[in-house]
């Protein structure tokens, strides 16, 4: 048997298209349940989801609009490629979102069991979304840009503004709505930690 590293090798167009629609329905299912017992998520989704509850537009739309800053960090920081896929990305999930709420209704679905699903659903399509060299853009992006140009880590950006995010949340909802949230963001970002590490599966 040989010793010899594996080098991966780039997956061909129907394997990203099979993966992109895994991971994009994958979230967007996720965000229906969240928003079906009145959670938000971390990060530009969390923020798109809050922002739906506060106005009239939907979760699609914002998420779709708060993501077109990004696009600009994108290309400079991670380049043309995954800048189009994650591009691809958010419009397939903004799409989705407006779309599943016509093909199916969540009869009923316990609080905390749909904190807990939500986060496993939308950790998973993350990680499917990364292996196939995208992203949901937003903030990630930011984090990354900033991590190259100033220093400042990447992570440290993102637990900022998720912080942020929920002092307003705790602010704006009840204080059980926006623990329970919480929760779901934790399941979020464990699921994304364990599974995306470079020195166990990513180039594997």
């Amino acid at each position: 048997m040989s010793n010899e590293p594996h080098t991966p090798t780039e997956h061909a167009l129907w394997e990203d298209a099979l993966a992109f629609l895994l991971g994009t329905a994958l979230c967007a299912v996720g965000v229906q349940f969240l928003t079906h017992v009145e959670l938000i998520t971390g990060q530009t989704a969390g923020l798109g989801v809050l922002l739906a509850y506060q106005t009239e537009l939907t979760f699609g739309l914002w998420f779709f609009l708060l993501n077109l800053p990004f696009y600009v960090l994108g290309l400079i920081q991670m380049g043309l490629r995954f800048t189009l896929k994650s591009f691809i990305a958010v419009g397939m999930v903004s799409a989705m979102s407006e779309l599943f709420p016509n093909v199916f209704v969540i009869a009923e679905l316990n609080i905390i069991f749909g904190a807990l699903l939500a986060g496993a659903m939308i950790g998973i399509g993350l990680i499917v979304l990364f292996r196939h060299g995208a992203s949901l853009g937003g903030v990630g992006v930011l984090a990354l840009f900033l991590q190259e140009r100033v220093g400042i880590q990447a992570g440290w950006v993102q637990l900022g503004f998720d912080a942020a995010l929920f002092a307003v949340a705790f602010a704006l909802l009840d204080w059980k709505i926006a623990a329970l949230s919480l929760l779901g963001a934790f399941v979020v970002n464990v699921i994304v930690g364990v599974n995306h590490r470079k020195d166990r599966y990513i180039g594997r």
